[in-house]
């Protein structure tokens, strides 16, 4: 790594970002009201997908959720590719309080403790740094009623999705053709 750069778990400066203030218009981003719906993470309209539901307190993006025996790798735990999905998900919601579509570049995880199924658990991101050609966040699981007990904790790199990429996305599902403009400023 870079020595600028910071390792997950270390204290991140983000005074250097105003927080992007909840309004509805965000708050109406951070999940797909398109009749699409079919995203693995938070599609409401896809059965084996996890539900995630996002929404923004304060500078962070948090969802909950409660894994049964269908998350599981071990008898009891949260299988790990479930845990980095939930991280990966609501750290790349960050960009999309800006506006922006983006995919991940890079994902760091560090498990700390077993993740628990039949738990409710909160999933929390926030802005390390943005600039247009990549997006720096950081986030955290913990269960709801133990907060300080971290389970794992990520820090992931964002880049903007690709115009080519856009391009298809938008003919092959209309409802997002508008997706990838630029939001109206004072949002």
């Amino acid at each position: 790594m870079a020595g600028d750069q910071k390792r997950v778990g270390d204290s991140l400066d983000t005074n250097q970002h105003p927080p992007v203030p909840a309004t509805p218009a965000t708050r109406d981003r951070l999940n797909d009201r398109t009749d699409y719906q079919l995203c693995y993470v938070c599609g409401a309209r896809n059965r084996s997908g996890l539900g995630l539901v996002f929404h923004q307190e304060g500078e962070e993006v948090v969802a909950e959720f409660t894994a049964d025996a269908r998350y599981q790798g071990f008898p009891g735990v949260i299988h790990g590719g479930i845990v980095a999905t939930l991280l990966d998900e609501t750290l790349e919601r960050i960009g999309t309080l800006e506006g922006r579509w983006l995919m991940t570049g890079r994902l760091e995880v560090r498990y700390r403790r077993v993740a628990p199924i039949n738990r409710e658990l909160r999933v929390s991101a926030r802005l390390v740094s943005s600039r247009p050609r990549a997006l720096v966040a950081c986030a955290k699981l913990a269960p709801v009623d133990a907060p300080e007990a971290i389970i794992a904790e990520a820090q992931g790199t964002f880049l903007p999705l690709p115009p080519n990429v856009q391009r298809q996305v938008a003919a092959a599902y209309p409802v997002f053709a508008h997706a990838f403009d630029e939001p109206p400023s004072g949002e």
